[in-house]
Order: C-alpha cells, then structure tokens, then sequence
C-alpha cells in the first residue's frame, strides 16, 4: 500500500514538473519573475520566438534580465560591439515577440 501510494505521489510530481524542466532558458526565467508564473502561455511563446530569434549565448544573457532589468539597461547604454550586436538582436527579438506573442 505504501509502495503504491509513493509511486503515484512521484508520477504526480513528474507530471507537474515536467513542463518546467523542459522548457527553455527564456521561458524558465520569465515563470521566475513577478509576472510570469501567471502567463505561462506567454513565457513558452516568448522562449519559441526566441529560439528562433537568439542564440543560446544570446538567451542565456536575456534571460538574466528579467531578475535583473538593469543588466539590460547596461547592455544598451555600453559602447562595447559585443553589446550594441546583442541590443539590436534583442530588440528585433521583442519586435517579432511582440507580433507573434501579442
């Protein structure tokens, strides 16, 4: 009885956590935030757009902004290369999210 009731706890609670493991970068740091948790749809439609969008380099940096907003203020303000190209990427990503994600 024991073995069975612990069984069906564990299923249980690899089915509810399932889609937070295997969602990606973007989406996971967007449930993190504030916001997010309630827009689950919105999170996941924001990590397609930016699979397509960003690298894995690129996602892993977005997503630290959204912990941590001023990061990004950072990276537009810099006169570094390296972060004026990730900046205009970022932009042309939340233009395409914005159209796709609504």
């Amino acid at each position: 009885m024991f073995h069975r009731r612990l069984t069906l706890c564990l299923s249980l609670s690899a089915a509810l956590l399932a889609p937070l493991a295997e969602a990606g970068t973007i989406e996971k740091a967007c449930r993190s935030s504030a916001r997010g948790a309630a827009q689950a749809a919105l999170c996941h439609c924001l990590d397609q757009v930016a699979a397509q969008s960003l690298s894995r380099a690129e996602q892993r940096a977005v997503s630290k902004w959204f912990a941590d907003p001023h990061g990004a203020e950072v990276v537009r303000q810099s006169a570094n290369s390296r972060d004026a190209q990730l900046w205009k990427k970022y932009q042309s990503f939340g233009s395409e999210a914005e159209r796709v994600c609504g």
